[in-house]
């Protein structure tokens, strides 16, 4: 069964992200320059588009995030951004867009200035273009669901409730060491001392989520043994499936592949990937992460961060029309 699933979500859902239509170039080429984190959002007949750009390591890392609008998928129009000056921060990572019944909110994470772990905080708007970072709120911060960071939220609605899956750092209780010399490069997921899963939030507004647990972990000894993070999920006849983002250690954070897993209830995922990644990049490290969708007209946009020759990533769509 696993098999003939695996053989029909590979010829009728995966593409060739070399094939992408580049929506945003880096900043500067080279390795450490990016553009991607992002994540999709269709309203009406408006896509909306948040992604980030980041520097390397010295140069600011993630150093703006922004909102862009299209009418096509493709060709986007920025309208809002947000500096990590404006947050006191580090670094920003993904950022996520939803619509609630009071207003639009966008979901933030970034590296909290106090402790340097990553957290996700909410704000609210009536336009997707007036958002104000100092009216925020706190989401989550990591230390009051028991990790060590938590960020890059992906919403999924389905039976009158809002899931969100978070990128969450877990160590393990063998290791001792004090939280401030644990988190002071100020990215925990760079240090090789913890592990990257994807944990799972659930809310019943949209707006106050619930904190649940870990529900998809690094496979020790394979190629995702480091970090196994949901980026999307897409509901299907048959259940649901996920892209999530794998690397076998601490060297393959910041170039991560694509796996895919698949569930019946949100909660339980079984890993289809489990010989090797499905979606890389030909170019350096082959890194091809951060997978998001929107489904328009029988059109399924995905949109993915990707690794090109000189090692800088670029953000790519790719359509594919559903029969």
């Amino acid at each position: 069964m696993e098999l003939n699933l695996k053989q029909r979500i590979k010829s009728s859902w995966l593409f060739d992200p070399e094939e992408g239509i580049v929506v945003r170039e880096p900043l500067a080429p080279g390795e450490g320059n990016w553009v991607g984190a992002p994540g999709a959002f269709l309203d009406g007949e408006d896509f909306y588009l948040t992604y980030r750009y980041r520097r390397p390591r010295g140069q600011g890392r993630g150093i703006e995030s922004r909102i862009a609008r299209s009418q096509d998928g493709v060709h986007f129009e920025d309208i809002w951004s947000v500096h990590q000056q404006d947050l006191q921060t580090s670094s920003v990572e993904r950022f996520a867009l939803d619509k609630t019944g009071e207003g639009y909110i966008l979901f933030a994470s970034y590296v909290d200035p106090v402790d340097n772990r990553w957290r996700v905080d909410r704000i609210i708007a009536a336009r997707p273009d007036q958002f104000d970072v100092a009216r925020r709120e706190t989401l989550f911060v990591a230390p009051d669901v028991g990790l060590e960071a938590i960020k890059d939220p992906v919403i999924v609605h389905t039976n009158g409730l809002s899931w969100m899956f978070l990128s969450g750092a877990v160590i393990p209780s063998t290791l001792h060491m004090t939280p401030e010399k644990l988190h002071e490069s100020q990215d925990v997921y760079t240090t090789g001392l913890i592990q990257s899963m994807t944990g799972v939030a659930v809310s019943r507004d949209g707006i106050r989520y619930e904190w649940v647990g870990p529900v998809l972990t690094p496979s020790h000894g394979r190629w995702d043994g480091y970090a196994a993070r949901i980026t999307t999920v897409l509901g299907t006849e048959h259940g649901y499936w996920a892209f999530y983002d794998g690397g076998a250690n601490a060297n393959e954070n910041y170039e991560e592949r694509t796996g895919v897993a698949v569930s019946g209830d949100l909660s339980h995922w079984t890993k289809l990937s489990t010989e090797g990644p499905w979606l890389v990049s030909p170019h350096g490290t082959g890194a091809m992460r951060y997978v998001d969708y929107a489904l328009k007209d029988g059109v399924i946009y995905f949109y993915y961060e990707y690794a090109r020759p000189d090692g800088a990533h670029d953000l790519r769509v790719t359509r594919i029309r559903l029969t």
